[in-house]
């Protein structure tokens, strides 16, 4: 099982900034999971400058008005936490407040290419709100060595409510 963790001294706001960032080479599957990561927690403060990114890291097939949707659907009444909660540190009783530097650990599992096509990556991140590590599925484009996001729902499925918003805490 591998593991690599990746720091950001603060998160890439736009694509500009997303882009200076060595993973931005999209060389490293793990790097670019990390990333998306990064633009999730982009997306409450400036929904464009998040998509932008997003597509960067989708490649060749670009978020389609159904995943924009799903995307808006997800992060309503006010879920802005769900980004933050991959990184180290951040729980329910913090209200997702991650630790400094923005540390995210990407791991692939034993079965992480069992039952996908060549060319397909399956990697897991941890939410401090989740029982379990969540999967996005990426894919390679071979002529260039680069891979991007391919299936992603379950980062952004729900979480426990961070404890400032829960009516029950």
């Amino acid at each position: 099982m591998e593991k690599k963790s990746f720091v950001f001294e603060s998160l890439p706001a736009d694509l500009t900034a997303l882009k200076t960032r060595p993973e931005a080479d999209l060389k490293d599957p793990f790097g670019v999971l990390a990333l998306f990561v990064a633009a999730l927690c982009v997306y409450p403060k400036d929904r464009d400058a998040a998509l932008e990114m997003i597509d960067y890291l989708k490649g060749p097939r670009p978020l389609s008005n159904l995943d924009k949707q799903f995307l808006k659907d997800r992060f309503m009444d006010g879920k802005d936490y769900l980004g933050p909660s991959y990184f180290a540190g951040a729980i329910p009783a913090n209200d997702y407040t991650p630790a400094q530097p923005w540390t995210i650990t990407v791991e692939a599992q034993a079965h992480s290419r069992d039952q996908l096509e060549e060319g397909y990556l399956k990697l897991f991140v941890t939410s401090g709100g989740a029982d379990s590590p969540r999967a996005v599925t990426l894919r390679t484009k071979p002529s260039t060595g680069e891979w991007f996001i391919w299936e992603f729902s379950s980062v952004v499925s729900g979480i426990r409510t961070p404890l400032a918003k829960d009516d029950w805490a």
